[in-house]
């Protein structure tokens, strides 16, 4: 088990990533998530292509991004998962779908300067299903985040699909760490 995973306790089945984060793919996702580097999008296309562990993964899954709250959208104009989904949509040449099922509810503080307990308790309650949304039980839903760090949002996010319906739940993310 992954050292990161320990004491997690996923309500997901598995996760894959596609690199760690480290050198210049910690600064591609940094780029991407805090300077608004949508232009770093075709790089993060070439590495995911290049991995086919992940590729074969989201072939015919739902890809569900990691939601932002309304403010912090607002604030970062787009939602770096939303965009890391569409380049593993790109990588897959189609052959998946993104569907945005989920909405942030609880406007939470950056998880970057918590500890894992810490990272736990600041998503207590901080997502839900999005309104009008359906869940498919037998369908392959892949939950979408730029790192994995703990695995703490991912988490609290596959809990809200499972308690909707959702069976078949992965996690993607671009780097690890």
């Amino acid at each position: 088990m992954c050292p990161h995973c320990v004491g997690l306790h996923p309500a997901f089945r598995e996760g894959r990533t596609v690199t760690l984060f480290l050198g210049p793919v910690r600064a591609l996702i940094i780029e991407l998530k805090y300077h608004h580097g949508l232009h770093v999008a075709g790089d993060l296309e070439a590495i995911v292509r290049g991995n086919e562990h992940v590729t074969s993964f989201l072939r015919g899954a739902v890809l569900v991004p990691v939601p932002l709250h309304p403010r912090k959208a607002r604030d970062r104009e787009f939602n770096q998962s939303q965009v890391l989904a569409e380049v593993f949509l790109r990588s897959v040449d189609g052959e998946a779908s993104i569907q945005p099922l989920l909405r942030r509810v609880v406007d939470t503080q950056t998880q970057t300067a918590y500890d894992r307990e810490a990272r736990r308790a600041n998503l207590k309650n901080a997502f839900a299903l999005a309104e009008g949304v359906s869940i498919t039980p037998g369908q392959h839903y892949i939950l979408v985040d730029d790192v994995f760090t703990t695995g703490s949002t991912l988490n609290s996010c596959a809990r809200e699909l499972r308690r909707a319906g959702g069976l078949n739940l992965d996690v993607v993310t671009f780097g690890h760490g």
